[in-house]
């Protein structure tokens, strides 16, 4: 596949998502191998395609050569038929799509550990920051945050995990022995190791309750209890869910490596 122009700064977004050195995405002159273009099972219908051709092109780690050439003026008397808005946001969509690892894993893993220094720092009191307290409502709000984050990080094993089984990416040798490892069993296993320590939350909080007679109780203390244990709960089932719905689309692998060893 050989695009055969080059700009500046055309396809930054390609090169940063892709590690592409590619300088122009969008050229309308390409030239490919009737194999190539058979590998690659190209998808999209739009302005999209030009990039689609040279992302798959470079994750399959086909030959890419580029040929610079001289652009001239458009010589067209009627008005461009592409549009900025539309057509910068579905070229954006496609690569997002195409790399999970921006849309979800990054932002998720960074929501992570935010969530998590935050929480830990007001988990055993109220913080002081110059004139400014974190109390309860910060832990509340950082434990949404790993919440959110870990969500995110299961949304890329999952879009990773499809497209590889669609043929809309390549097979990753990572990805591969990530699903040998991480199997049903364990996830359900860390699960339910998260779910326990939810519950033991959830009764040493009633407990604390009983103490004071079911009566009023201090937020400022009790909630500290309540909050993590909550988070827990939810990572646990969000864990066990989320195993037995990788398994599902792991059977298709595993029939695909049944079939050949027959």
């Amino acid at each position: 596949i050989t695009p055969a122009s080059k700009s500046g700064h055309a396809g930054q977004g390609n090169r940063s998502f892709y590690s592409c050195a590619i300088g122009d995405f969008h050229c309308g002159l390409r030239g490919f191998s009737k194999d190539a273009a058979l590998r690659m099972e190209l998808q999209t219908t739009g302005m999209e395609f030009a990039s689609e051709m040279v992302v798959k092109a470079t994750l399959m780690k086909m030959k890419i050569c580029e040929v610079p050439t001289t652009l001239s003026p458009d010589g067209r008397s009627r008005a461009p038929h592409l549009r900025s808005w539309r057509d910068g946001w579905r070229h954006l969509r496609f690569l997002l799509m195409y790399s999970p690892r921006w849309l979800f894993l990054y932002p998720g893993i960074l929501l992570m550990l935010i969530g998590a220094v935050l929480g830990g720092l007001v988990a055993g009191g109220p913080l002081q920051i110059g004139g400014v307290t974190l109390d309860i409502h910060t832990l509340l709000y950082a434990s949404g945050m790993v919440a959110i984050g870990f969500q995110a990080v299961i949304f890329a094993v999952f879009t990773k995990a499809f497209a590889m089984n669609s043929g809309l990416l390549p097979p990753d040798p990572k990805m591969e022995r990530l699903f040998k490892v991480v199997t049903l069993e364990k996830g359900l296993i860390a699960g339910l190791v998260l779910l326990v320590l939810g519950i033991a939350g959830t009764i040493a909080s009633i407990a604390v309750w009983g103490g004071e007679s079911f009566g009023d109780l201090d937020p400022q203390q009790t909630m500290r209890l309540a909050i993590p244990s909550v988070l827990l709960l939810m990572l646990g089932l969000e864990i066990c869910l989320s195993s037995f719905f990788l398994s599902v689309l792991g059977l298709k692998r595993g029939n695909v490596r049944k079939d050949e060893a027959d």
